[in-house]
């Protein structure tokens, strides 16, 4: 797949397999186009040319004949509910309690009875190590707890692919590993993820594979211990020995 901003070209001829319960990790520096690449995963960002298939269905467009016709919004919201996405930033819902922002997705978007939504919520609070914290608001919480809520938040959509987008980068040094805890939990238990990070020992103890991507490119692929010990690339082995 092919994504311009403008005249800017920002990812070159994308191509990329994932498979069912593996870990990818993408690296790079900022400005390499991961986090546009998530976005087009899920169809935040349209892209230019090319194709994605998420679970062998094309994501955002349905083909007729030679050409791609974009879906509605309502078909694109039942894609997205397939693909949980955890961003940056936090985006709970200020006036809502934790329960609630959970809640919100499954009843609003999948039409599941609010009882049922509560209780498979509570189940994932409990999971992210927040059961306490139900009927607190966002503001709160600390950075750390408000991001376990997000991943509850993006699981209780039931989700079959994960995409994280540097899920760390908002949080202060002491909070990072309780969201990393959280996030290497998922990967053992089997969830399909494409992790955007700049947590090295993360991909090194959860990540299959690691993409490393450089001026809109993916430049190496190749198994975690493989492309962290022995980089093929020039360009991933000096960012390497910046961050190692």
């Amino acid at each position: 797949m092919t994504k311009h901003f403008a005249e800017s070209q920002v990812l070159c001829e994308i191509n990329f397999d994932i498979a069912p319960r593996e870990v990818v990790c993408i690296l790079g520096s900022s400005g390499a186009g991961k986090s546009t690449l998530l976005r087009c995963v899920n169809h935040l960002e349209r892209i230019d040319a090319g194709y994605l298939r998420v679970l062998g269905e094309l994501v955002g467009y349905r083909r007729h004949g030679d050409k791609l016709h974009e879906l509605r919004e309502r078909e694109i919201a039942r894609q997205r509910s397939r693909i949980g996405m955890v961003f940056q930033s936090f985006n709970l819902l200020a006036n809502m309690n934790i329960l609630q922002n959970v809640t919100a997705g499954p009843t609003i978007v999948l039409g599941k009875d609010r009882k049922d939504a509560a209780s498979e919520a509570r189940e994932l609070l409990a999971r992210v190590g927040l059961a306490d914290k139900a009927s607190s608001y966002p503001r709160e919480l600390s950075g750390g707890q408000q991001q376990r809520v997000a991943i509850a938040r993006a699981l209780a959509m039931k989700p079959e692919l994960m995409l994280f987008d540097e899920p760390t980068s908002a949080l202060d040094p002491e909070l990072v590993g309780e969201v990393l805890q959280v996030m290497r939990s998922l990967a053992e238990s089997g969830m399909t993820m494409i992790v955007v990070t700049h947590e090295i020992g993360f991909a090194r103890e959860a990540a299959d594979r690691i993409l490393y991507m450089d001026a809109g490119s993916i430049v190496e692929d190749g198994q975690t211990s493989q492309v962290l010990n022995d980089p093929q690339q020039p360009r991933t082995a000096e960012f390497l020995s910046k961050v190692l």
